[in-house]
């Protein structure tokens, strides 16, 4: 596995339950904020094998960006049982909901 792939595949597994990550958020915390499109390769062929939290993706609206309705409610059932919410549209509020691992990253080390 290449290092770049290693890294998103770390933090996709590290995104907590209740949860989400856009795309290109996951790209620029594992180095390459201009490989979003690497973060959709790595979901759709490296989930099963590295049981990764596939759902907790989203793209930059907060949308579920899957194509087909089945997959579509999949992923939403899956996030709603986290206790994510979505409004009317689809989306998930990122402001409430996003994942930020840079911030808890700085928060712990004032802890120190």
């Amino acid at each position: 596995m290449q290092p770049y792939t290693a890294r998103v595949v770390e933090v996709i597994k590290g995104i907590p339950a209740g949860t989400v990550m856009t795309y290109g958020q996951v790209a620029a915390v594992a180095g390459s904020a201009r490989a979003a499109r690497r973060v959709v390769w790595v979901l759709h062929s490296l989930s099963e094998a590295h049981n990764l939290p596939w759902h907790r993706v989203v793209n930059a609206k907060g949308e579920i960006a899957l194509p087909g309705d089945e997959a579509r409610y999949t992923q939403r059932a899956m996030l709603e049982e986290e206790g994510v919410r979505f409004d009317g549209d689809w989306r998930v509020d990122l402001a409430q909901c996003g994942w930020r691992p840079e911030a808890r990253e700085e928060s712990d080390q004032d802890d120190r």
